[in-house]
Formats: C-alpha cells, sequence, structure tokens
C-alpha cells in the first residue's frame, strides 16, 4: 500500500508544481521519512526480538486497524490530486471540504498518528509504539502548523474550516 500511496503522490506532485503549486516544509520532511523508516524498522526488530507473536488482543487492534485504513483511502480519494505526502499548495486554489474533510482538518494525520499506534500492538512492541508516538507527536507538530499556516495564507482554509476540529470530530472547536 505504501509503494502506491508512493506512486500516487509522486505523480500528483508532478501536476501540482505544473500548474503552479509551492512547496512548503523541505526541511522537516526528510525528518518526516527517517522517522517513518525507523518506525518500520524498529516495530520489525522489536517483535521478531519477542518472538514476532500477535497480541492476545490481536483481533480488536487488527479491526480498528482496518477501519483506520479504510478512513486512509477515503481521505486520498476525497484529496483526489491534492493529496500528497509533501506540502504542496496552489494559489488562490479552494480546500477540499468533502469525505473525511466535512468533520475534521486532517484526517490522514490521525491515520498515521493511530498507525503508529496499532502496527505495534498488533505484535506487542510496546517500546516502538510509546516512543514513535511521540517523535511522532513532535513531528506533527512542526508539519501541522507549517501546512495549516501556508494554506491560511494562500488558500480559503481558513473560512472553510474555522469551524473543524484538527482531529476528532464533533468536539468543540476554540
Amino acid at each position: 500500500m505504501r509503494v502506491l500511496e508512493l506512486w500516487i503522490a509522486k505523480r500528483n506532485e508532478r501536476r501540482l508544481k505544473a500548474i503552479g503549486a509551492k512547496e512548503f516544509g523541505r526541511a522537516h520532511y526528510r525528518w518526516m521519512v527517517i522517522m517513518h523508516t525507523f518506525f518500520l524498522l524498529s516495530f520489525l526488530f522489536e517483535s521478531l526480538y519477542k518472538g514476532g507473536h500477535l497480541s492476545p488482543w490481536w483481533p480488536f487492534f487488527f479491526g480498528v486497524f482496518l477501519i483506520v485504513q479504510w478512513l486512509r483511502i477515503w481521505s486520498i480519494v476525497s484529496l483526489g490530486p491534492f493529496w500528497n505526502t509533501k506540502i504542496l499548495i496552489l494559489p488562490n486554489a479552494h480546500v477540499v471540504v468533502k469525505g473525511p474533510y466535512r468533520f475534521l482538518r486532517h484526517p490522514n494525520y490521525l491515520v498515521v498518528v493511530l498507525e503508529f499506534l496499532l502496527i505495534p500492538l498488533l505484535f506487542q512492541a510496546y517500546i516502538t509504539a510509546v516512543v514513535f508516538s511521540v517523535l511522532n507527536a513532535c513531528v506533527l507538530f512542526v508539519r501541522i502548523s507549517t501546512e495549516e499556516k501556508a494554506l491560511a495564507a494562500m488558500t480559503d482554509y481558513e473560512s472553510r474550516f474555522q469551524n473543524r476540529s484538527r482531529f476528532f470530530p464533533f468536539l468543540p472547536v476554540k
């Protein structure tokens, strides 16, 4: 699935840049890729070190994981040509407010947060779950603020999303 996502992102990046999209957050993007790579390696090594046994709770974790993957696909499909792993902003574009974006600002980042918990928990890799959830929170803090500033400066983001929560639908927005 990740290989397909990277292919879609690269295709969308070429198309967006060809029509004038600007890239933001290059400095942190490299660190995000490194963190994701080390997350997968850490999960692999920790789970194999512990024998690769599934959690006794694996049916629950796997069920939630499948729902999370459905949310990822819904997010990608909803953004269509605007979905990317990089922050690419098309000046004066209208932000997407369909699909899960009707309910929250960053459903795809919510997916990543949940994956950083669920994947290690499926195989009892608790250290990976904790360490990389903290690292991911730090990276997302930088990334989301960079993305929201760029969107606010170049699109109708503030007016379209002022009443939507970042991650949790149905919670009041300040």
